[in-house]
């Protein structure tokens, strides 16, 4: 499974400050894409976006950063505004950020289901069906960071867990939709990724080297993923190598998606 060229593709990358999303960003340059990164983190996308032209030279377009909140309506209206403007094109839309809260039926509150949902899921949904006008008239595709937790259910997270399982569905859904219209919509689902997201939900440094090393037996290949990995696939499913690819929900996670406890 290998990426294509992605030269003359405008794509847009959100939650590209870190993780998977910066990852994606890096690959996607190298690859030749033409960049619109978007995050919280104005400084963070700064760095990404300056990593990216350095590496790039005069090959590529210059990356242009768009700060924008997911969970707002009127930054998502702009960014996808702004997006457009800058190149005229939208190719590819990767709806990367997301967020981890802790908590069970017992503890987790309305406002935190609230959240998670907002950012994991109502944020894609406003952002492809913006962006839908532009992927149909380029002949575009949606790749959706899921997780294997929409595919397993896992204790202790139970709104993430459903935010996941509702990006699956939406992928599906979305595809069978646009399908006719020349969009490919796929999803990742990676398994536990170093990157911030635990940290950033809640555990402490001395936990998630715990939470790291316990995964070498929660997962069949014996160790955690790395970024990098995941944004490989993400690349994949964007480029003409997956051109009768859709629908699919594809595990990146070390083969945690097909064990089941003894």
């Amino acid at each position: 499974m290998a990426a294509s060229s992605l030269s003359g593709k405008v794509a847009l990358i959100t939650g590209s400050t870190s993780g998977i999303g910066a990852a994606t960003a890096k690959l996607f340059n190298k690859l030749g894409a033409t960049l619109v990164l978007t995050g919280r983190q104005t400084d963070r996308l700064k760095q990404v976006a300056a990593e990216c032209d350095q590496e790039s030279g005069a090959r590529n377009a210059k990356t242009v950063i768009i700060p924008a909140d997911v969970t707002s309506e009127k930054d998502v209206e702009s960014l996808v505004e702004k997006a457009f403007d800058a190149h005229k094109r939208i190719d590819i839309l990767i709806n990367c950020a997301g967020i981890l809260e802790r908590g069970t039926i017992e503890t987790t509150t309305l406002e935190q289901y609230d959240h998670v949902m907002n950012v994991n899921m109502r944020s894609i949904f406003q952002l492809t069906k913006l962006c839908t006008p532009h992927l149909i008239a380029s002949k575009g595709a949606v790749v959706n960071v899921s997780s294997v937790n929409g595919i397993r259910s896992f204790p202790g997270v139970l709104a993430y867990n459903i935010s996941k399982a509702a990006v699956d569905q939406f992928t599906r859904c979305v595809a069978l939709e646009l399908a006719s219209k020349g969009v490919r919509v796929n999803s990742v689902n990676p398994g536990v990724t170093v990157t911030e997201l635990h940290k950033r939900g809640g555990m402490d440094e001395d936990a998630y080297k715990a939470f790291l090393e316990h995964s070498k037996t929660t997962h069949a290949l014996g160790r955690a993923g790395e970024a990098d990995e995941v944004a490989q696939v993400i690349a994949f499913l964007a480029s003409d190598a997956a051109s009768f690819v859709t629908g699919a929900s594809i595990p990146v996670d070390g083969g945690r998606h097909a064990m089941c406890p003894r």
